[in-house]
């Protein structure tokens, strides 16, 4: 087996340290061959969390003739990583390249959505989580989304608490849903069960900021009414 191929064989195996010992010692005068190196060195580091690391090689497979479907997942991998790093600006031209070039999924559009009401942009969010949706009426990433969206912004309240119960019943161990579903409780009026949903939410997300957050206000601002 070459250098690459047992490179290959390692990431495959989840050993991305060594995978990347292993590839990054191989040199090539083959396009073909720097490609495979570029975007497993690229996934590698994205694995490791190295994403500084991981950009470097991505983009070269984005901006080089590589193979379509390695560029949309190259292009899907930078948007996370973009996320993550909070240069949400990037993530979303990433995707937005991704629908010019006619690669729609529901993946795409909720990440769209996501990025949009971060962005601010509540009417383009909604619009883009639908989008994911009506391409895949049960996603409960999309059923989330637009569920908490519509909560947090206060529109149609009674189909949020549908949406967000539907995407807790798909996956009742989910802290982001469970703290979604949460705060339709809470925009709704109903403490006990806002209450209920936030503390469930809270143990699987301690770390989690908007979590804290949302379980401060619930806490508080219904403390009266569990005191009864």
């Amino acid at each position: 087996m070459n250098a690459l191929a047992e490179g290959i064989a390692l990431y495959k195996k989840g050993r991305y340290t060594d995978a990347l010992t292993e590839l990054l010692q191989i040199t090539s005068t083959s396009s073909e061959t720097n490609i495979d190196l570029a975007y497993y060195i690229g996934l590698c580091y994205a694995r490791l969390d190295r994403f500084d690391d991981a950009l470097i090689y991505l983009e070269q497979i984005v901006t080089g003739n590589a193979d379509i479907a390695r560029v949309y997942q190259c292009r899907l991998i930078l948007s996370y990583i973009y996320t993550k790093t909070d240069r949400t600006r990037l993530a979303e031209f990433e995707l937005s390249k991704l629908i010019q070039a006619g690669y729609e999924s529901v993946q795409v559009y909720a990440s769209l959505g996501f990025l949009a009401y971060e962005h601010g942009e509540t009417d383009k969010a909604v619009q883009y989580y639908q989008k994911a949706l009506d391409m895949q009426e049960e996603n409960a990433t999309a059923l989330n989304g637009l569920g908490y969206i519509l909560a947090d912004s206060g529109r149609e309240l009674t189909r949020s608490l549908s949406l967000c119960k539907e995407a807790v019943e798909q996956k009742p161990d989910n802290g982001a849903y469970l703290d979604s579903l949460a705060w339709v409780y809470h925009k709704l009026g109903f403490s006990l069960e806002a209450r209920t949903y936030i503390k469930r939410a809270a143990e699987k997300l301690p770390n989690n900021k908007l979590v804290q957050k949302h379980k401060t206000i619930i806490m508080t601002e219904h403390k009266e009414d569990w005191q009864k």
